[in-house]
């Protein structure tokens, strides 16, 4: 058999949610994807919590509580279930489509029910859910919002295009995690962000999230899908409390970007948009010619790095210390034993008692 390259063609959306509201937004959401796979898109990213929406507003809570849990009880109702109806409508889509879907999305804890987690929902081509990933530390005033993800969600998944994995928003500036992904065998990377702020916000990240994009592709030698949020004032309803007092101008800044570093598509703009780039996986054997981050070009036998792959959870069985076996070499045995004055017997009675006492 001649061995091929995959090629493929990826996209990645930049659009606003149909504001606090899951049902619209997921309606919404199923008809992009289908308009992505008839253009030939085999896969589609959407941006962070994308349903129903992210929380703009967060930063600027500076009065009255009431207001503050007023919006966040709005939110936690309209976030999402894994697995559960809603995401049975994303999958079909994803199905009918026939093309694997990245999804951004508030997700509702099930079994404890109060807690949000800020997750990217993985689904396949055909339907079935490969996988979710929860951020592992909300950024700011996230953390008014959502938990701590853990490293049972650090992962990546086999796909028909290669090995798929992503991150959210400023994880994809943690060294080690990256690192990690990389270590798995990741081939094509989804981020998802909030959107690039307009100049209208003093602390402006557009080059900090151009600058995460492009590195994290050269320095994982990935292809990268960057999915950005895309939200103005007007698309706010007037009745939401915080609609005056918040800066709502994410203006995307979505993009694709080869492992070289070099952008595909994008970035994109102030306006809805889906970017599509032809993906060519050859362009990872180029680039880890020249840089292999976890081949060639690492050293193994000087760094390495641990996962803690279990789950976060308060409850867990109570794990028994095993007995500690000790061995000592006879020779040595015999020189302790000349030395103390004491016969091997002795020693040795000495040891299984040592052995009791450290259990």
């Amino acid at each position: 058999m001649v061995f091929e390259f995959k090629r493929f063609k990826a996209a990645a959306v930049q659009a606003a949610p149909v504001f606090m509201d899951k049902d619209a937004t997921i309606e919404k959401a199923c008809r992009l994807i289908s308009e992505a796979g008839k253009k030939g898109a085999e896969l589609i990213v959407f941006p962070e919590t994308y349903i129903p929406t992210y929380p703009y507003w967060a930063i600027d809570y500076s009065e009255s509580t009431v207001y503050a849990v007023g919006a966040s009880l709005e939110l936690y109702k309209n976030s999402v279930e894994i697995p559960s109806k809603d995401t049975g409508v994303l999958c079909e889509a994803a199905r009918e489509a026939d093309v694997i879907v990245v999804m951004g999305l508030n997700e509702r804890e099930e079994k404890y029910k109060g807690t949000l987690f800020n997750t990217m929902l993985f689904i396949n081509s055909d339907g079935k859910i490969l996988g979710r990933h929860r951020k592992l530390i909300p950024t700011l005033h996230e953390r008014m919002f959502w938990g701590r993800g853990d490293g049972s969600d650090l992962k990546v998944f086999d796909t028909r295009l290669g090995k798929l994995g992503g991150l959210v928003c400023y994880e994809n500036h943690m060294t080690l995690v990256k690192y990690a992904m990389a270590a798995m065998g990741e081939e094509i990377h989804c981020m998802v962000w909030p959107g690039w702020p307009s100049e209208k916000i003093d602390y402006n990240i557009q080059p900090i999230i151009d600058a995460a994009v492009r590195a994290y592709a050269f320095e994982t030698q990935n292809f990268v899908v960057s999915a950005c949020g895309y939200i103005t004032k007007e698309m706010v309803p007037d009745a939401f409390h915080f609609k005056e007092k918040t800066c709502w101008d994410s203006v995307g800044g979505s993009s694709i970007v080869d492992p070289l570093g070099n952008y595909l598509a994008g970035p994109e703009l102030r306006k809805e948009a889906i970017l599509y780039a032809d993906i060519d996986m050859s362009t990872r054997v180029i680039a880890k010619l020249i840089f292999d981050a976890v081949g060639h070009y690492t050293r193994w036998d000087l760094l390495t790095l641990n996962i803690n792959d279990q789950p976060y959870e308060p409850l867990k069985p109570m794990r028994l210390h095993e007995p500690r076996r000790i061995e000592v070499d006879v020779e040595k045995l015999e020189k302790i034993a000349e030395k103390l004055g004491l016969t091997i017997e002795k020693v040795e009675a000495l040891i299984k008692e040592l052995e009791k006492v450290l259990k």
